[in-house]
């Protein structure tokens, strides 16, 4: 079941970063619903796969959204940190495509599979079987292998980003580095959101990453504009 369920976001990884992006969100609710069935017929409950918590995890949620946004708006009215926010993923976009971006592909085209696959499904099968800090392990581990090929599309968008994660200068980016520097960060980012998962169900993390990525577009643009 493990490894069905591994198989699963293998492939709906690759479907949303190279073969068909703008079909993420059904791809997406697709490969949510596989993992969440598969969950259900292993015996776990909805409480156990992290659908629980509503009210307080709602409230844990909206603070650290509110908290992202203060952050990003000290971040860009530092001529300091203003150039991790140039993104050319959202610069070269319409206004119409950034809305479709912040308001349909991140909400169901990442965050949905992200957190029900990683944080839920997965997290649960570890958890009953091996125990809280093993599922937080592997899942993280998972999750930031999950990000190799959008780190590559990163190097290449947002260099000052870039660098900052892989550690150089962004005139001499080594892709690999990048690469390598994202999946130890999102590896992280992973043990985070599985804490907060534990803690208050599934929306708060969910919450937490979709201010984070949705956000991001909003204040790629409000950046450009205070060069």
């Amino acid at each position: 079941m493990l490894l069905r369920s591994i198989a699963i976001l293998a492939a709906a990884n690759i479907m949303n970063n190279k073969i068909a992006p703008r079909l993420g969100p059904l791809t997406s609710a697709a490969a949510t619903g596989a993992l969440v069935a598969m969950a259900r017929r292993s015996g776990l409950s909805w409480e156990e796969i992290g659908f629980e918590h509503g009210r307080r995890g709602a409230v844990a949620g909206g603070a650290l959204a509110a908290a992202v946004a203060a952050v990003y708006t000290v971040g860009i009215a530092m001529p300091r940190t203003r150039p991790l926010f140039h993104d050319e993923r959202a610069l070269s976009l319409s206004r119409a495509r950034v809305l479709e971006e912040a308001l349909v592909q991140v909400p169901l085209g990442t965050v949905l599979l992200e957190e029900v696959g990683f944080r839920g499904a997965l997290y649960a099968m570890l958890r009953r079987h091996h125990g809280t800090a093993a599922a937080t392990a592997v899942s993280s581990t998972l999750f930031g292998l999950w990000h190799i090929l959008p780190a590559i599309d990163m190097a290449r968008a947002n260099p000052a980003l870039g660098s900052l994660t892989a550690g150089e200068s962004p005139g001499h980016l080594d892709t690999a580095r990048v690469v390598a520097g994202s999946v130890v960060s999102t590896a992280a980012a992973g043990v985070l959101f599985c804490e907060l998962r534990r803690r208050n169900g599934l929306l708060t993390p969910a919450m937490l990453h979709l201010a984070t990525n949705s956000l991001g577009y909003l204040f790629a643009r409000i950046a450009a504009k205070r060069k």
